[in-house]
């Protein structure tokens, strides 16, 4: 064989080859939002009203309700906004991690078609979800901003580091989950009857310190509570949070996605065929 000739595949690694695939990908991607977004918030009136009704329908049960029993809350004067600076960041995690684990339910029929993999469909519902998440709970947080007294000024450096750190656990949580539930469908279950008391694991009723010694060194592992305490810190100015550990949500994070990529990796035609 002259040292010219080339290996039959050799054409599949060229640039323009792998150029023409990227942007193939991009579209495919793109497609699968549009229609999550026609599917999700286009067929019901009001669709995206309804996206933003349910996290204040809960921030304001969980005021109304602690208001009640408390005389004030443990940051602040404002019940609204001490739960919704826990709560909305543990609504985008929440919110992600379910939609990514059911992506390949969701795109099930698109996948039958070789231009479309489960990488696209995962990644297109991580992307929707995350800028409805988003953009929920700025439009959450201004409105609360502007009603309640003022809380002095805002650090929006640590707003920016939680919702990051909520995309990423979302995106990792969610990508392991969806491939458990692929290869094993009664994980679903299992892990709803799991995380159904996580909102109160994550603080978002509560601040860390306020718990006994033991509990906070069990609750120190769960990664959602230094998000919520984190977010908390830019809207409180004197709450210092000294026990979070940013790395550590970032590791976490990056263990748990990098197995759930290998276990959808290795399992993807088997849970394309179940």
């Amino acid at each position: 064989m002259s040292e010219s000739a080339s290996p039959p595949y050799a054409k599949a690694l060229t640039p323009a080859s792998s150029q023409k695939r990227r942007f193939t990908t991009v579209r495919v991607i793109v497609a699968l939002m549009l229609r999550e977004i026609s599917t999700q918030y286009g067929r019901t009136p009001g669709g995206f009203i309804w996206t933003i009704i349910q996290p204040l329908g809960m921030i304001m049960f969980l005021s109304l309700g602690f208001q009640l029993m408390l005389r004030q809350p443990a940051l602040g004067t404002s019940f609204l906004l001490f739960y919704a600076s826990g709560y909305l960041f543990f609504s985008l995690f929440n919110r992600l991690s379910n939609a990514v684990s059911r992506s390949i339910k969701f795109s099930s029929a698109l996948l039958k078609f070789p231009v479309v993999t489960w990488g696209d469909s995962l990644f297109a519902r991580f992307f929707v979800n995350a800028l409805m998440g988003i953009l929920t709970g700025i439009l959450l947080l201004t409105w609360i901003l502007l009603t309640v007294e003022s809380q002095g000024p805002i650090d929006f450096a640590p707003v920016a580091v939680a919702i990051g750190l909520s995309l990423l656990l979302g995106l990792a949580v969610g990508t392991f989950n969806c491939a458990l539930m692929g290869v094993f469908p009664i994980w679903a279950v299992v892990w709803d009857i799991l995380t159904r008391p996580l909102m109160i694991a994550s603080g978002v009723l509560y601040l860390y310190e306020g718990l006994p010694d033991i509990a906070q060194k069990v609750l120190w592992y769960n990664p959602l509570i230094h998000i919520t305490a984190l977010a908390r810190t830019a809207f409180y100015s004197t709450y210092p949070a000294a026990f979070v550990n940013i790395w550590y949500v970032v590791y976490v994070s990056l263990v748990v996605l990098l197995v759930g990529l290998i276990l959808m990796r290795k399992y993807a035609l088997v849970i394309l065929n179940n």
